[in-house]
C-alpha cells in the first residue's frame, strides 16, 4: 500500500491552524516548525492572514495548490465537512486529528460513519480519527506532525500506536535509552487505515529495520 502521501509529503495543509498561543492548532503548527519540516506549510484558518510568518488561507478551496497531506483539528461538528472539502480538492492522505467520534459512542458513532462515507466517496486514505498524528525523522522531511512534546532521535525504528498517551510514553522511554526512530504512528479510532496497512507499508519502507 502506497502510504508516501503520510510519510513523505511535499506540502502539508492544517485545516484548523491558529495563531492563538496554547490552542491545539498553534501547538500543532508550532511542532512542524520545530522540527524544521523540509516541505512547503499552507496553514487554513478564515480568520489569520498568516501564523508564525507564513501565509494563511481562508479555506481549503483557496490553498494555491494540491498538498499531499491535510491535517484536520477543527471541532467535531465541522470535521466531516472539511474532509468533504479536501476531497472537491482533490486531497488524497487525511489525518484527522479531531476527537468526537465512535469512542465516544451515541452522536459519535454516526459521526464517524458519515465520515467514513465521504472518505470512500472521494477514495482518499484517512489516519485517525481523535489520533496524535505521524513523524517522520528522516533528515529528507524533518515531519513532526503530531501532538508528541518529545522529539524522537533518528534512527530504524518505526512504531505504531492505537494509543496516543502508550505512543508518547514509549517515545520518551526510548529518547532516555537514545533509541532513534524514523517513523511513529498514532492510528486513534482506526476507521480507516489500520495496523495491517501500516505494516505492509513499513515492511518495503527502505529506512525501517524494526517495526
Amino acid at each position: 500500500m502506497d502510504l508516501d502521501g503520510f510519510f513523505q509529503p511535499q506540502s502539508i495543509a492544517i485545516i484548523g491552524a491558529s495563531r492563538r498561543e496554547g490552542s491545539l492548532g498553534r501547538m500543532f503548527f508550532d511542532a512542524l516548525l520545530k522540527f524544521n519540516y523540509t516541505g512547503k506549510l499552507l496553514p487554513v484558518n478564515p480568520k489569520a492572514p498568516e501564523i508564525a510568518g507564513v501565509p494563511c488561507y481562508p479555506d481549503i478551496a483557496s490553498l494555491p495548490e494540491v498538498p499531499d497531506l491535510a491535517v484536520i483539528l477543527v471541532r467535531k461538528d465541522l470535521a466531516v465537512d472539511a474532509v468533504d472539502s479536501c476531497g472537491k480538492k482533490g486531497i488524497k492522505s487525511i489525518v484527522m486529528i479531531t476527537a468526537g467520534f465512535r469512542e465516544v459512542g451515541g452522536e459519535g458513532v454516526e459521526r464517524e460513519k458519515k465520515l467514513m462515507e465521504v472518505v470512500r466517496h472521494y477514495q482518499m486514505k484517512m489516519i485517525g480519527p481523535n489520533c496524535m498524528g505521524v513523524i517522520n525523522t528522516d533528515p529528507q522531511y524533518r515531519m513532526n506532525a503530531s501532538f508528541s512534546p518529545t522529539e524522537p532521535y533518528v534512527g530504524n525504528v518505526a512504531f505504531v500506536s492505537q494509543s496516543g498517551a502508550l505512543g508518547v510514553a514509549v517515545l520518551e522511554m526510548c529518547k532516555a535509552l537514545r533509541l532513534g526512530f524514523n517513523i511513529f504512528v498514532s492510528e486513534g479510532n482506526k476507521a480507516n487505515l489500520t495496523d495491517s496497512d501500516f505494516l505492509e507499508y513499513l515492511e518495503q519502507h527502505e529506512p525501517t529495520r524494526v517495526i
